[in-house]
């Protein structure tokens, strides 16, 4: 268990404070954002309802209701700047998460990860036989526990020696900019 969510309660709450806070911009549904936090309706409608009631998140009215954080929250910024410096998710567990896509060769992290300014994606795979649907619950596993959306290409084997032979732009901006290849069986 993560150890904040151990201090602020529940896995369940750090995950819709972060995708709250870190979408600031963004309003959600009640169903949309218990989705992008995997969590269950109950559980979700527990956990926003304490967040609500905290003042951190608000409810806005309308056609249909939706919530989004509340700016005007007392400790809003020193909040948000502390979940962003201690949200991490491990490198093991990205590998695990991402060995259930297919045979994984390649795992390279870039943009949200690193920091970098604009990067095109933030996850690049490369593997063989690559299962789709796989591929997006592992996205959507990741997304949910650091509360952003997250940009990927995937490739499978003889595609991605392709394009690195042909200095595809895609790639050349991934490995030339702030990376971290974190698994890779290609030896890059």
């Amino acid at each position: 268990m993560d150890p904040l969510a151990k201090i602020f309660g529940s896995p369940g709450r750090m995950k819709l404070l972060r995708l709250f806070l870190f979408n600031d911009d963004a309003a959600f549904s009640f169903k949309d954002a218990a989705f992008r936090a995997k969590l269950s309706k109950a559980l979700a409608r527990r956990e926003m309802a304490l967040l609500l009631a905290s003042g951190i998140i608000m409810r806005r009215g309308g056609k249909s209701v939706t919530y989004q954080a509340n700016k005007r929250f007392e400790h809003y910024e020193p909040f948000r700047i502390f979940l962003r410096s201690t949200t991490t998710v491990k490198d093991a567990d990205l590998v695990r998460i991402f060995k259930k896509v297919g045979n994984l060769k390649v795992l390279i992290l870039s943009g949200l990860f690193t920091g970098a300014i604009e990067p095109k994606v933030d996850v690049l795979i490369v593997a063989d036989r690559i299962d789709e649907r796989a591929l997006k619950g592992a996205i959507h596993a990741v997304e949910a526990e650091l509360g952003r959306e997250l940009r990927y290409a995937a490739f499978l084997t003889p595609d991605f020696r392709y394009r690195v032979g042909v200095y595809d732009r895609l790639i050349r901006d991934v490995r030339d900019y702030p990376n971290r290849v974190i698994f890779d069986r290609l030896g890059l």
